[in-house]
């Protein structure tokens, strides 16, 4: 069997125990188009209790042909206000999407582990320098203002 065999097969496997475990971090998570199974997009719901809570943001996915040994490329399509997030590109700084990925960890994993980053910033690593120096300098309410200004200002709606 080739690697893009294994990865359809591992692929439909996870489609199939999505659709029977939802995950409450998520609105919509699959592929983009039937016939394409390595482009999903994904729709994130805020944490609540968090300034992120009444956000949704949509976010792309690319998965390689070596998955699951090698990580899904994941960004925001959504403009978020974070640390960790480069507020233009998308771009997420987290380690499970670089160094520290697994193959026992699925697609919808990872979009659980995206949305507990945004109860757990690292300022010290950011991609948004703004925001990260709000965080450093302990400045919670100016931080979670500016997260609650942007999260209204452009939660994803279909």
């Amino acid at each position: 069997m080739s690697k893009g065999q294994s990865t359809s097969k591992r692929l439909i496997h996870e489609i199939q125990s999505y659709g029977q475990e939802p995950s409450e971090a998520l609105i919509d998570l699959g592929p983009v188009h039937d016939d394409d199974l390595f482009h999903w997009s994904a729709v994130m719901r805020g944490v609540e209790g968090t300034a992120y809570e009444d956000g949704l943001w949509k976010l792309d996915i690319q998965i390689p042909d070596n998955y699951p040994l090698a990580p899904p490329k994941v960004k925001f399509v959504t403009p978020i206000c974070h640390p960790n997030v480069h507020f233009k590109t998308g771009e997420i700084c987290l380690d499970l999407l670089k160094t520290s990925w697994s193959p026992a960890y699925t697609i919808a994993s990872t979009m659980n582990a995206i949305q507990q980053l945004l109860t757990s910033a690292e300022p010290d690593s950011p991609l948004n320098v703004d925001i990260a120096q709000l965080f450093r300098q302990g400045d919670e309410v100016g931080s979670q203002s500016l997260i609650r200004f942007y999260t209204s200002l452009y939660r994803y709606s279909e």
